[in-house]
């Protein structure tokens, strides 16, 4: 069994990722060697609970440590005020102590749900990632960003929370259903544009094998996400410098066509796809990213299957949602633009007529 580890190096908050196939069944000797914990709380949903919750309950049972476990229904619109508020209450039952240590199996509304109650419970509690769906284990299962939507905001409401451990089974992507797995590719294709032109090349070149979950590619080019996130999250891990922001990349139009569709009818990454390519367009409509490269990142989002075309929604109405994002400052909308591939930077006199000249429908080239 071939694991490869990523160290997050933040001080007294540093934790290692763990990367390889069928490692699941090691999930209970790597909590117990990393902490002093005799008792978990699995958070997971209804998708991915009847795959894996049994397993993961009995390699901590193994291991001597006392599991409750709380399935919540799969989808975004689990992570809200209400469901967390059902989960503060679970851990009251479950007498949940300094010794406990939340365990966060799912996808990112899980693992950014679980980790909101970890960070807010009793204060804070210890928590442990276990990613199961691509975008999860490439994206938000290491950096500590956790939180939950309000009805008129995505991610709104959180907190910085650095896991103690991420365990990163390969595996567990055989089991998602298609669209989960290939709406987690745009935020590969991100870290090639935003972090690494080779590695976008990689991913050109190995079109086939990603499509078919190859485990030996799979486990490289996440082990590779996971330390192109790291580096920035070393450099600026509470978004102090404005450095971070560069993994939003797409981020800021797909979070407003997110809201805007109630979160039913885009899947994160589909939105994140389409974000990317509008920004991408933007960029190049101002001459500072080239429209070679504006094709290549095109391109390759659609050979991997993922939507390129804004969502039928007013113009007007998407700005107005942008205007919510984290990013504005005095009014002032923000966004990350790319220069070339494996270099982006934070543009912040955009003007609202080049956000809605983009948000018309794209060229088929």
């Amino acid at each position: 069994m071939t694991v490869t580890r990523i160290d997050v190096n933040l001080g007294s908050r540093s934790y290692p990722i763990f990367v390889g196939d069928q490692i699941l069944t090691k999930v209970g000797e790597l909590i117990t060697s990393a902490m002093d914990a005799t008792h978990a709380v699995v958070i997971t949903d209804s998708n991915v609970g009847p795959l894996y919750l049994e397993i993961c309950q009995r390699v901590l049972e193994d291991q001597g440590m006392r599991v409750d476990a709380v399935t919540v229904p799969a989808g975004e619109t689990t992570k809200s005020l209400p469901y967390a508020e059902q989960l503060w209450n679970a851990l009251v039952d479950f007498h949940a102590d300094r010794k406990t240590v939340v365990v966060a199996l799912g996808g990112g509304v899980v693992g950014d749900l679980a980790g909101f109650i970890a960070a807010t419970f009793a204060r804070g509690l210890r928590l442990v990632q276990i990613p199961t769906s691509l975008l999860a284990q490439v994206d938000s299962s290491v950096g500590g960003k956790v939180g939950i939507n309000l009805e008129k905001a995505k991610n709104m409401v959180g907190a910085f929370h650095q896991p103690s451990l991420v365990v990163i089974d390969v595996g567990t992507l055989r089991s998602l259903p298609q669209r989960e797995y290939i709406s987690g590719l745009a935020e590969v294709v991100k870290y090639g544009v935003i972090l690494d032109a080779q590695f976008f090349e990689f991913l050109e070149h190995n079109v086939p094998a990603i499509l078919n979950v190859d485990p030996a590619i799979l486990t490289s080019i996440i082990a590779r996400c996971c330390r192109l996130k790291a580096d920035v999250v070393e450099a600026d891990e509470r978004e102090e410098t404005g450095y971070r922001a560069i993994l939003n990349y797409g981020h800021t139009f797909a979070h407003a066509f997110e809201t805007l569709t109630n979160y039913t009818s885009l899947l994160h990454g589909e939105a994140v796809a389409i974000g990317m390519t509008c920004a991408a367009r933007l960029a190049a409509s101002r001459n500072m990213f080239s429209s070679d490269e504006c094709k290549r990142q095109t391109d390759l989002l659609r050979v991997l299957g993922l939507p390129t075309e804004p969502p039928n929604l007013s113009p007007h109405d998407v700005l107005a949602c942008m205007r919510h994002d984290k990013k504005v400052q005095h009014g002032q909308l923000r966004l990350i633009l790319p220069k070339r591939l494996g270099q982006v930077e934070l543009v912040a006199d955009v003007d609202p007529g080049e956000i809605t000249a983009v948000l018309a429908p794209l060229q088929t080239n």
